[in-house]
């Protein structure tokens, strides 16, 4: 299917110069037609020079060329029908035509090899970033999932902002973070995390087991590589999180990381309660690390996100309120409240953001009968605590 479709995107293309071709062309005709039937001291042939000029922008070096030496021929005819070959002017005005295409020609070469070359890079630099930040699949366990992340560095598609999953024997273990820094300069410190967790989230019994072992792998990274000069400056945030696959109970634990938002049908967004510890890579013990609990029902929908997505600012500078926003779309599917989300948050960026930002919807199915808990009650017309009986037990 690919080989079909890359060859009718070509032949799409080669159909559209095409059609713009005859543009340049009947310039050629119109300015040459004018030229001949035009009073002996007045001189349009220099005007054709347009025509490779004007080819050059939707075509390559090949179909300027053609136009470049219809445009010489024609100025040739204009010579010899309107004043004669031998004179001064039509001599040096050949010459120039025929330069300034050829050069055209040339630049045309140049620029359509650089395009090539870029386009190796960009693919080349593409596949590293996939193969670093996997896309998590549509469906995880019990979970339907959608993630989204928005680079703050123009040509690339991560940063210092990270994600992944990982099946467990009846759960699901995700983890998202920051990495101070932002754009390509902080892959280097999101690949050793992504890397540490791939590798320990099977082997850890328990999350903070897994904190603390991800902890050791990120302080172990910066004593080798940290720059002295650097020294207690870079870090990254990251919440655990286990859902199991049948039991409602959800795990967490915070290490400097924004909590997460749970949304449930009925414009109600409920903030679980998180008592983080501090980010990874400044010295952080087992001791603080701390393991809460909340309650993820069927129905329900589990947005996490990174704090390039709270902290980008409008034109007032006014930090974007992603609770208050997403309380709108509680009853959508993770796919269409992220759409929204990137929507209405580049809006509010004035369409670039200043830092990388990530996003991760999961939603478990519904069903008809919910109970209620504990949290922070969140309306599209502002904020109030409600409290309520907890089920976690």
């Amino acid at each position: 299917m690919g080989p079909r479709l890359d060859l009718a995107g070509l032949r799409q293309q080669w159909h559209s110069s095409h059609a713009l071709l005859l543009l340049p062309i009947a310039l050629i005709v119109v300015i040459t037609v004018a030229d001949i039937h035009s009073p002996t001291n007045v001189h349009l042939g220099p005007a054709l020079v347009i025509a490779p000029a004007l080819t050059l922008s939707f075509a390559g070096p090949r179909l300027t060329g053609l136009v470049g030496a219809l445009a010489v021929a024609a100025q040739f005819l204009i010579a010899v029908l309107h004043g004669g070959l031998t004179t001064t002017n039509h001599i040096v005005q050949l010459l120039t035509l025929a330069v300034l295409s050829t050069l055209t020609v040339i630049y045309g070469a140049i620029r359509d090899r650089r395009r090539a070359q870029l386009a190796q890079v960009r693919s080349v630099a593409e596949a590293a970033q996939h193969v670093l930040l996997w896309p998590l699949p549509e469906q995880i366990g019990s979970l339907r999932v959608a993630c989204l992340y928005l680079a703050a560095e123009d040509e690339a598609q991560i940063g210092g902002d990270l994600y992944a999953a990982t099946r467990t024997d009846a759960a699901v273990r995700l983890l998202i973070g920051d990495v101070r820094g932002k754009g390509l300069s902080a892959i280097g410190e999101a690949a050793l995390l992504l890397g540490a967790f791939r590798e320990a989230a099977h082997r850890q019994a328990s999350l903070l087991e897994l904190a603390a072992s991800l902890e050791h792998s990120v302080t172990r990274y910066l004593a080798d590589f940290e720059p002295p000069e650097e020294f207690g400056e870079r870090f990254a945030t990251a919440l655990l999180m286990e859902i199991s696959d049948t039991d409602p109970m959800t795990w967490m634990t915070s290490c400097g990381h924004p909590p997460p938002l749970l949304l449930s049908p009925g414009h109600v967004v409920t903030v679980p309660s998180v008592h983080p510890a501090p980010p990874m890579g400044i010295g952080g013990r087992p001791a603080d690390y701390t393991l809460d609990v909340f309650s993820f029902e069927p129905g329900d929908t589990l947005l996490l996100y990174t704090d390039g997505v709270i902290e980008a600012r409008d034109a007032h500078n006014l930090f974007y309120p992603l609770a208050e926003r997403v309380a709108q779309w509680t009853q959508t599917s993770p796919e269409t409240l992220l759409h929204h989300v990137r929507r209405d948050l580049l809006a509010h960026a004035g369409g670039r953001l200043d830092d990388d930002a990530a996003l991760i919807a999961l939603q478990r199915a519904p069903v008809t009968h919910r109970g209620n808990r504990q949290g922070r009650i969140v309306h599209a017309d502002g904020f109030r605590h409600r409290p309520g009986p907890r089920t976690d037990g």
